[in-house]
């Protein structure tokens, strides 16, 4: 993402550039190269118009398609078409034309008459890199960002329309993640999965409305390999662990990133249907609650291991074991 320093001059590590261009390939033909800043301008027009010729065709038989932007990811790119049209600067722009490609995808659809007969989701995959200032997004009420197991980093938006199969304007507030997406487009298209045990649940009952239906119970946050905190219902325990932080320091801006603090967390547990923003501890006043959850973390250590404890999991492959 970043082939050049934000002055434009070249990125290097040694004698080598530590970002090099970056080829767009189409089938097995390179058709442009991405080598400074300002070719990141034609990203997403050009990734929407890439889709768009997808789905016009393969309208006449069923086909998976997977749009992922670069954008708002920074270094920060729009196309002259939004450069300066929103009121909240360069990621405001960032914004808009990522909502343009929304709706030039949901019309291609309607115009190929696939509108009623498609799943649409609409993810993220993590939440604002806050030390980028102007250029990152905002987590709201959530606690921190990118880079750590708080709700600012973890939790992020998801919207699906699939007429006839998802109530229009309907609210779930059940645990998911991405991980579940593999299993739930497999179910709904009847396309085996493989026999190889994975994380992801099925969660087609939650999107039909299926009465009481809870297909992930609970989850576990690891982040570089540590188990930091778990989630089950709306109580989510964090266990000891330093973290990456945002709060005390002034962030940078205009693309340019500020300064990281270093946060330290204990045993705290959150009710996150009354404290969305973690800020309250109240693992002194439910002991049974932390109990329950401290079992259930374990339980992923001897499966799937843990640094922080310096757990290896009995479903982890050690070198020079087969």
């Amino acid at each position: 993402m970043w082939p050049v320093n934000f002055d434009g001059t070249p990125a290097l590590t040694g004698r080598k550039s530590a970002y090099p261009p970056l080829p767009l390939i189409d089938g097995n033909e390179k058709v442009e190269v991405v080598a400074t800043l300002a070719d990141q301008d034609k990203l997403t027009t050009r990734y929407t118009e890439r889709a768009v010729r997808f789905i016009e065709k393969n309208k006449e038989k069923p086909f998976f398609l997977y749009l992922a932007h670069s954008m708002p990811h920074v270094p920060l790119g729009v196309s002259d078409k939004f450069r300066g049209k929103s009121e909240q600067g360069k990621y405001g722009d960032v914004i808009m034309e990522i909502d343009w490609s929304v709706g030039e995808i949901l019309k291609t659809l309607q115009r190929s008459e696939l509108e009623d007969d498609t799943l649409v989701i609409y993810a993220s995959d993590n939440g604002p890199w806050l030390n980028f200032g102007n250029h990152a997004g905002s987590a709201g009420p959530l606690r921190e960002g990118k880079g750590g197991m708080w709700e600012g980093g973890a939790r992020v938006p998801c919207v699906m329309r699939f007429p006839g199969r998802i109530q229009r304007g309907k609210v779930c507030d059940n645990i998911a993640s991405t991980i579940d997406l593999l299993p739930t487009i497999a179910a709904i298209t009847g396309a085996p999965l493989a026999e190889n045990r994975i994380d992801g649940v099925n969660l087609a009952p939650l999107l039909e409305g299926v009465e009481n239906a809870n297909p992930r119970d609970h989850f576990f946050f690891y982040y570089d390999g540590e188990l930091q905190a778990v989630r089950q219902g709306n109580w989510k325990l964090h266990f000891p662990h330093r973290y990456r932080s945002y709060r005390g320091v002034e962030p940078g801006k205009n693309g340019n990133p500020g300064p990281y603090a270093t946060g330290e967390t204990g045993f705290e547990l959150y009710d996150l249907a009354n404290d969305i923003g973690e800020s309250v501890n109240v693992s002194p006043e439910h002991p049974d609650i932390v109990k329950r959850l401290q079992a259930l973390g374990q339980e992923a250590r001897e499966e799937l291991g843990d640094k922080l404890t310096n757990s290896i999991g009995r479903g982890v492959r050690q070198p020079g074991r087969k």
